[in-house]
């Protein structure tokens, strides 16, 4: 059963962000009982794909939950004292899926030749039916890690045609975010098939991995393209403070951890400087922490107000975010739906209408929409 809400115009003064709503819009839940939703892909306006962290991919059809997981899943690493690390993470579509019907798939991963060891991985695979086949391995993290954190596993298209993929920093392995002989702090730069591109930026630089397109993250779990079809927008976790919007350019040190905005979360200095030359900055940053999750671009004819506004999810203390921007510069922030608590994803659908995901064993896909 779907459940519709109405929120009203608001305006309340909170901090240095404003929880406002400048039009009305409807909300209503389209799946719920989802354990640990992580990823959204919009087939089409009647169709959706959603993993569950536990190893589950599901389709949401008109509206209800298809009660029958999709087979061929391969088995997931999940951190068992924290259900939120590991898992099956984002699920991206190939640009031309209804040619192909061709799916990726980002989640931890177990060593197979040592199991104390885990990676993050990407498979491309085609769904027929309900079932994911010719499942192929396009990326590994490198090298495999003992930690079961900062993993990144957000996937985007670019225009041409190249997949982006992140890797986190493995949370004890930041020093490693400036070296270029890993994956470990990194967003690298694939072809669809995994092969990669022969303009990537480091393919001529001795001991570097020729997939990587940046570096200096900490654990990035948003990207999205702007509007323009250039700007590439992506966030990460800072430590204790210091979450960052960044804009990614190519072959771009982004300065963990010799810059950052944050502490560690003992209350010592990682670093005393958060510039320095060579190092790029953020485009805004949160101190202290909102825990961003996701990131999308607003285009549709739904809310016309809101096209080319960023939205981004946070966990901390949990609510969707509005930003503003006016030459790549942050002027407003709006607080939306705090009561919904931990947001784990949004994507926008092409009627215009946007998706969230809600974090934790109860997880649910909300879609916010305007008649």
């Amino acid at each position: 059963m779907r459940l519709h809400f109405l929120f009203p115009l608001v305006f309340i003064l909170f901090a240095d962000a404003v929880i406002s709503s400048d039009s009305e819009f409807k909300m209503e839940i389209l799946a719920e009982g989802l354990d640990h939703a992580w990823g959204i892909a919009v087939v089409s306006n009647k169709e959706i794909l959603v993993t569950e962290g536990v190893g589950r991919l599901r389709r949401i059809i008109d509206g209800q939950l298809d009660p029958v997981p999709i087979k061929g899943i391969p088995s997931v690493f999940l951190y068992p004292d924290d259900l939120t690390q590991g898992g099956l993470c984002d699920v991206a579509l190939h640009p031309r899926y209804t040619e192909n019907q061709l799916i990726y798939l980002s989640f931890g991963e177990a060593d197979k030749d040592d199991p104390s060891l885990n990676a993050m991985t990407v498979i491309r695979g085609r769904l027929e039916g309900h079932n994911l086949i010719d499942v192929k391995q396009i990326f590994k993290a490198e090298p495999p890690r003992k930690t079961a954190a900062h993993y990144g596993a957000r996937m985007l298209f670019l225009p041409d045609g190249t997949l982006l993929i992140t890797s986190g920093d493995g949370f004890n392995y930041r020093d490693q975010a400036q070296t270029l002989d890993n994956h470990v702090g990194k967003i690298v730069r694939l072809n669809d098939d995994g092969s990669i591109p022969g303009d990537n930026p480091f393919m001529e630089v001795d001991g570097a991995l020729p997939d990587i397109w940046s570096f200096g993250h900490r654990n990035p779990t948003g990207l999205a393209l702007g509007n323009d079809g250039k700007t590439i927008f992506e966030h990460e976790h800072g430590p204790k403070g210091g979450d960052e919007l960044n804009i990614v350019k190519v072959g771009k040190n982004y300065g963990w951890p010799l810059i950052t905005y944050g502490i560690d979360y003992s209350g010592s200095l990682i670093s005393p400087f958060t510039e320095s030359e060579g190092l790029e900055q953020p485009v805004t940053y949160w101190t202290p922490s909102i825990a961003p999750s996701a990131l999308a671009v607003y285009k549709g004819e739904m809310f016309p107000d809101w096209n080319d506004n960023l939205f981004i999810t946070a966990m901390v203390p949990g609510d969707l975010r509005r930003l503003t921007l006016v030459d790549n510069k942050v002027v407003d922030e709006e607080i939306l739906l705090p009561e919904l608590g931990r947001l784990r994803n949004l994507v926008t659908v092409p009627d215009g209408s946007i998706l969230l995901a809600t974090d934790g064993p109860h997880g649910k896909i909300v879609r916010l929409y305007k008649d």
